[in-house]
């Protein structure tokens, strides 16, 4: 398949998820992932799917790159650029994040052995990824839910057969 020529220096769009849970303790965690080269901590992200709403195709990178499956939020929480290293050169990315309240992770997934995840305390995860802009949405997510608490956001805003698979409307 041929890949579609990019504009050089146009900024590229993403699409993330911030997995968040409640601890036993009742604090918020979010899930982070190793990226497979670098190693470092970041949310489950790709690229935007053709033909799929951002907030549906952010719940499949999350399945799919960490385990996680949930309530994916229809409005955006934030976004971070950050520059993807590819093979041979950077591009800029913008990355659009999406809040997915974590309702089980799965034994098995597509990603299992190619990253590391873990839950962290918001204020841990925080520290823990190196993009400023990643930083800072995390930090937000932390004031957010200290205002807020459970039930998370928002309450659901549309029904899923199958959580965190994206439904036909």
């Amino acid at each position: 398949m041929k890949k579609a020529k990019r504009a050089v220096g146009k900024t590229r769009s993403q699409i993330g998820a911030l997995p968040i849970r409640w601890s036993a303790l009742g604090e918020p965690e979010v899930l982070l992932v190793t990226t497979r080269t670098t190693r470092r901590w970041i949310v489950p992200k790709g690229w935007v799917i053709k033909g799929m709403k951002d907030n549906d195709a952010a719940a499949v990178e999350a399945r799919e790159e960490a385990g996680v499956i949930g309530r994916i939020h229809k409005k955006s929480f934030g976004h971070y650029v950050y520059w993807k290293r590819m093979a041979d050169h950077f591009v800029l990315c913008k990355v659009t994040l999406y809040v997915l309240e974590s309702k089980r992770r799965l034994e098995h997934w597509q990603e299992t052995s190619q990253r590391h995840s873990h839950w962290f305390k918001l204020a841990d995860a925080a520290d823990l990824v190196e993009e400023p802009g990643l930083k800072a949405v995390i930090r937000k997510l932390k004031a957010r839910l200290e205002r807020s608490g459970p039930p998370l956001l928002a309450p659901p805003e549309r029904p899923e057969s199958v959580i965190g698979t994206p439904t036909l409307q």
